[in-house]
This record gives structure tokens, sequence and C-alpha cells, in this order.
């Protein structure tokens, strides 16, 4: 079983922002196999199917994103996964729009929802998949810059990472974190 937590912040005025892109994942992955009605625990918006031949929880956590730890680690004790079972989808301020990057584990680099799952965890040693939003202009805080929309120029390089990045999901899910960073962080390298 993986677990599958894109990262966000619940409610409408959220809905879009560029700290909700891990929602938007989610949203996608569910779509694609047919996962579509989802149910509340965990204190998340959660999604159950099949993914290949893998059992998948989606989740979407409602805690707000500091306190994205709570709802990965509930559900993470419910289903007795270790970090190595589950991917946390999220928002980069340090990548440029439009790239996504994959890790095994590593630094919270400032997000507020890592740094959380990381205190409830009490590791950094887990996948994630990371989708780059731009760094925030100098004459904007980045925690307006995170939760403010993408302008149109970004929505057009975004949308289809989204995509790609629940492409990313799938290949992580079937073949493992070396093998879905070989293939996605690879094409990053290309396109460079």
């Amino acid at each position: 079983m993986k677990l599958i937590a894109g990262l966000g912040n619940p409610g409408r005025e959220y809905a879009g922002t560029r700290h909700n892109v891990g929602f938007e994942v989610v949203d996608v992955l569910a779509s694609r196999y047919g996962m579509s009605s989802p149910r509340n625990r965990f204190d998340s918006e959660t999604f159950d199917g099949m993914i290949g031949a893998e059992k998948v929880i989606l989740l979407k956590p409602q805690t707000y994103m500091n306190l994205s730890g709570k709802a990965v680690q509930g559900a993470m004790a419910f289903y007795q996964l270790t970090p190595a079972d589950i991917l946390i989808v999220l928002d980069d301020l340090a990548l440029p729009c439009g790239k996504l990057r994959i890790r095994p584990g590593g630094s919270s680099g400032g997000h507020n929802g890592l740094k959380d799952i990381e205190r409830a965890l009490g590791t950094s040693q887990y996948p994630r998949l990371r989708l780059g939003i731009d760094a925030s202009p100098s004459f904007m805080d980045a925690k307006d810059y995170v939760l403010s929309r993408f302008t149109d120029e970004q929505r057009k390089l975004i949308d289809p990472v989204i995509k790609k990045a629940a492409d990313a999901v799938v290949c992580w899910i079937e073949k493992g974190t070396n093998a879905a960073m070989n293939v996605f962080n690879a094409e990053e390298k290309k396109e460079e």
C-alpha cells in the first residue's frame, strides 16, 4: 500500500493558489483512476483505489499547510506504513514554474508543510515530489505569494506539469523512487 499526500490549504479561497498544487495533483490522480467519492478521515479528504497492482490512498490534508504532519502521521499509523511508503507532493519556491523534482528525502527547504511532516514523523527521510512555482518577487512577501493565484503565463506552464507530476507519482508507485528520479529528474536536466 502507498500513501500519496498532496499538500495544500482547504477552502475555496485557496483553490488554484500556488500553495495548492499538491491538491491539484491528487485531484488529477483521483479522476484518472476513477476514485470519485472522497471520504473524510485522518483530518483529510481521502480517496482509496488501485493504481496498477498497488492499493493507494490519496490524501488532501484539511489541517492547513502548517499542520500537515498530523494528517500524514494519522494515515500512516492507521495503515502501518513506513516513510518509504509515502510520497509528499508540494509546491517549491526554489524551482522555476513548470519544473518538478523527486527526492528520496532531505530538508524542508523552509516549506512549513514539510517541516510539520518531519516533526510528526521524526525524520526527513521520506520521498517528496516538488513542483516549481517560481520564487516570490522582491516586492512581495513569500507567504502572500504562495497564497496567491498563478499568473496566466505561469498557469500555462503549471497545468501540463500537474499532469506530468501525476505520471511521476504513478512511476514512483510502480517502480520506486530511484526509477522515478531517473525518468522525471532526467527529463528536467535534458530541458535545461
